[in-house]
Formats: C-alpha cells, sequence, structure tokens
C-alpha cells in the first residue's frame, strides 16, 4: 500500500510563487508514476501534471505549462511542483497521485493513490 502526503500549499497573491511536496511510502519510489491533480470547489478533479517512472518523461496540463514544473528527488521519495506565476484560477485543493502504471498518465482513473490533499489559494 502507498501512502502519500502532501505539503506546502498556503494563500499567496497573484504572481507568487509556491512549491509543493509529496512524499511517497509503502513502494520502491522509483518504480511509480506520480501524478498532481487540482479540484476547485464544486469542480472535478483536474489533471496538472505527471512524470513517468520508466523514463523520467513529464506532461503538463496547456494552463499550466510554462508556469509549473514537476520534478522527484528518488533519493528522498518526494517529488515535487513547482509553482510560479500563480493565478486565482489556480486555487483549488492539490493532490499528489501514484501509480504503477508504465508510461505518460493524465487522467485521476489512472492512479490508485492519492494523498489527503493541500490548499492553493491565490488572491489579491
Amino acid at each position: 500500500q502507498v501512502q502519500l502526503v502532501e505539503s506546502g500549499g498556503g494563500s499567496v497573491q497573484p504572481g507568487d510563487s509556491l512549491m509543493l511536496s509529496c512524499v511517497a511510502s509503502g513502494h520502491t519510489f522509483t518504480r511509480l508514476a506520480m501524478g498532481w491533480f487540482r479540484q476547485a470547489p464544486g469542480k472535478e478533479r483536474q489533471f496538472v501534471a505527471s512524470m513517468s517512472w520508466n523514463d523520467g518523461a513529464t506532461h503538463y496540463s496547456g494552463s499550466v505549462k510554462g508556469r509549473f514544473a514537476m520534478f522527484r528527488d528518488n533519493g528522498r521519495n518526494t517529488v515535487y511542483l513547482e509553482m510560479n506565476s500563480l493565478r486565482a484560477e489556480d486555487t483549488a485543493v492539490y493532490y499528489c497521485g501514484a501509480s504503477t502504471l508504465a508510461g505518460l498518465l493524465y487522467t485521476s482513473a489512472d492512479f490508485s493513490f492519492w494523498g489527503q490533499g493541500t490548499q492553493v489559494t491565490v488572491s489579491s
């Protein structure tokens, strides 16, 4: 069973930056595909970014590409989401997901394990 714990959320102003972290345990981290999703009130969970375990490829949603960066530290069993130039529409609960599937994953159904989420609020 994979356990995921996110941290790093908070309240910031438009244009600010935040770094989210997700620590994984319970499985060989280098064999886990990792993803970040977000869910705003009243909306469905939305794909943000993912990274495959087999070749390290990353993919971003169009709304965050060029502003967000996802990377992993295998020595710390941790994946990060660096968020820059934050906008009000980035406000949501951000979830870290993990999957044993190979390749780039884009949908929440591909991820079997989830963290508890961390709130990100962008407001002036």
